[in-house]
């Protein structure tokens, strides 16, 4: 059996993944709180045709060295790069950045808690503050009376509300994983817990390490154009190198089959 065929197809799908990938992360350039993804590889199990290394060849001697026949390549995973987006001013009143670790908790339809860095909030009809999708952000937002004059949100999470009926104010909470890799992406901006990720621990803005809540800013997508298109061309090579390998173990198929001619 020809390996060469079989490792270069696997390296192949790989890269096709890889640029699957790639282009995730550019389609997601300008997304608010969108966190980019690596792939990561890992080669395949190892054929030894002959002996292996350290068997004994005799008198005691051991072999030096022995011979391994690699299987190709495959990808092991697709993990989120949770480094720090640059913050955007809008100008929003809730429009919220954080700058650090954490994680804004938003109540899904079917009832559970999903976790987002989107921080592109508004206000219902009800006065309740509300993901772009209409979902309910609980981190300890209370709804916002109807005539409020002003907002004002601090960095460490304090929110003062002014309105007809006086002041308002409450502190809002940030959520935080051992392993936010391990989160599963729902979609829509949004993240769920797994056991990979831990479960989420809860605290105040600005303390024990959690990061700080900046009002009237939006944090951007943590892709870097330049590193994803040096990346995507990196793919694209791979790809037709292992491809190449593919028409050269053909061809000498081929010369084997045409020595009878």
């Amino acid at each position: 059996m020809n390996l060469s065929l079989y490792s270069a197809a696997t390296g192949m799908e790989a890269q096709q993944l890889n640029l699957n990938t790639i282009a995730n992360n550019l389609a997601n350039v300008n997304t608010p709180g969108f966190k980019r993804s690596k792939i990561e590889f890992q080669d395949l199990l190892y054929q030894k045709p002959t002996r292996a290394s350290g068997t004994d060849s005799g008198g005691g001697n051991l072999v030096p060295t022995g011979t391994e026949v690699g299987n190709g390549s495959r990808v092991a995973a697709t993990s989120k790069v949770f480094t720090q987006g640059q913050l955007n001013q809008t100008g929003e009143k809730l429009d919220i950045a954080i700058q650090g670790d954490g994680f804004f908790e938003v109540q899904r339809p079917d009832g559970t808690i999903g976790f987002t860095r989107d921080g592109s909030f508004k206000r219902n009809a009800q006065g309740q503050v509300v993901t772009i999708d209409g979902l309910p952000v609980l981190s300890g937002f209370q709804p916002i009376p109807a005539g409020a004059s002003s907002i004002s949100i601090a960095e460490n999470g304090q929110v003062t509300i002014q309105g007809t009926g006086g002041t308002q104010s409450f502190r809002v909470t940030l959520a935080r994983f051992a392993n936010p890799s391990g989160l599963r992406s729902l979609g829509g901006n949004l993240y769920e817990e797994t056991p990979a990720s831990g479960t989420p621990e809860l605290g105040q803005p600005g303390e024990q390490g959690f990061g700080s809540t900046i009002q009237g800013y939006v944090e951007a997508s943590n892709v870097n154009i330049v590193e994803e298109m040096v990346a995507l061309i990196v793919a694209q090579r791979a790809y037709e190198i292992n491809s190449k390998s593919i028409q050269t173990s053909d061809e000498m198929l081929q010369n084997v089959a045409n020595m009878k001619r």
